[in-house]
């Protein structure tokens, strides 16, 4: 136990040094925007930043050449082969010992560094996650997904609170992972989405905590129209029975609510045709907490309205997508490559 202690009171004494990893893809007005926030970060802090472009035929290099003398950042040109590998790519060539892994379509606050660093210094993991937000500057309709994915009222997951979160399965539009864990787990798998929970999920197999800081937070733009946000939550539910299978002990029946939200919602349309509405009523009553909750967030009516679409949209996402794996994998009994070979590179 004291050999144990002094090693991890030797792992706290060496200095973070961090490397930002981000793969872009045919983004770089959104790697001008995620720069130019770097260039506003606070603290006294020497870090890199390590941007993969991952086969775009809209190259980011003219952007990020014009920051060379204003930050450390490097930049690699490889052949299209997904985000998580790009990032492993990002990790494997870079010099820091933590990395952090940003998506191209975040903006970072001025005290994103001193919060990590302030959390870590004090109560060290090899791997953390960070939650999202809005920017002012948003559409009406990047507002309102991020309330719908953020939400507690929603699948949006655990956000807010100053509780330290054991076990939290971090998201690779704002996480963290030390050089040392990276190395240990061979990093992200060939699946996308989902590389980020499964990663997760073999590091706590590894005896490696996470945990979540929920100070370091990032402006997260994420989808832009409708069809965009349905396509993404619908590959997050087909990616789910997919996890369960490779990590049995993940399975929750949690998993199963945007579908159950779906057929009741459909159910209660049926039960209107012969007047009985009182399931519909419970509906009704969740969409008008949605839509006040955020009122009160926004305070924006348009955003308000909308949040209650995303709502619909992100459930009926990721609930038919869900149902699709869940049929495919478990009642036929086909494998994750051969029922959705899209999901994989």
């Amino acid at each position: 136990m004291a050999f144990v202690f002094c090693l991890f009171t030797f792992v706290l004494m060496i200095p973070l040094e961090f490397s930002f990893i981000i793969p872009v893809y045919n983004r770089p007005q959104e790697i001008k925007e995620l720069l130019d926030s770097f260039c506003e970060l606070e603290g006294n802090f020497q870090f890199e930043i390590v941007i993969v472009e991952d086969g775009s035929e809209l190259s980011s290099e003219n952007v990020i050449i014009s920051y060379k003398s204003k930050l450390n950042v490097a930049y690699y040109y490889k052949d299209n082969s997904g985000p998580g590998d790009s990032r492993n790519f990002g990790m494997r060539v870079a010099k820091g010992n933590y990395f952090i892994i940003l998506d191209s379509d975040v903006i970072l606050p001025s005290n994103y560094l001193i919060n990590i660093n302030s959390f870590l210094s004090k109560t060290y993991y090899d791997c953390f996650g960070g939650p999202d937000a809005a920017h002012p500057s948003f559409s009406s309709l990047q507002k309102a997904i991020s309330f719908s994915m953020t939400s507690f009222i929603t699948t949006g997951g655990i956000r807010g609170g100053d509780n330290q979160v054991e076990d939290f399965q971090p998201r690779s539009f704002n996480m963290g992972i030390s050089k040392k864990a990276f190395l240990d787990s061979g990093g992200f798998g060939k699946i996308h989405p989902g590389e980020d929970p499964d990663l997760s999920l073999r590091l706590h197999k590894l005896g490696y905590k996470t945990t979540l800081i929920n100070k370091a937070y990032v402006f997260h733009k994420r989808r832009i129209s409708w069809s965009k946000f349905f396509n993404q939550v619908n590959k997050f539910g087909k990616v789910r029975p997919i996890l369960n299978q490779w990590h049995p002990e993940s399975k929750s029946m949690v998993y199963w609510f945007p579908t159950c939200f779906l057929v009741g919602l459909m159910f209660s349309m049926v039960l209107l045709v012969v007047n009985i509405p009182w399931l519909l009523y419970g509906y009704i009553l969740y969409f008008v907490i949605a839509f006040c909750l955020a009122f009160i967030s926004s305070k924006n009516i348009v955003v308000a309205v909308k949040s209650v679409l995303a709502i619909v949209v992100q459930f009926a996402g990721y609930g038919l997508g869900f149902l699709k794996s869940y049929f495919k994998l478990v009642i036929l009994g086909k494998k994750p490559k051969e029922a959705f070979p899209k999901l994989f590179f």
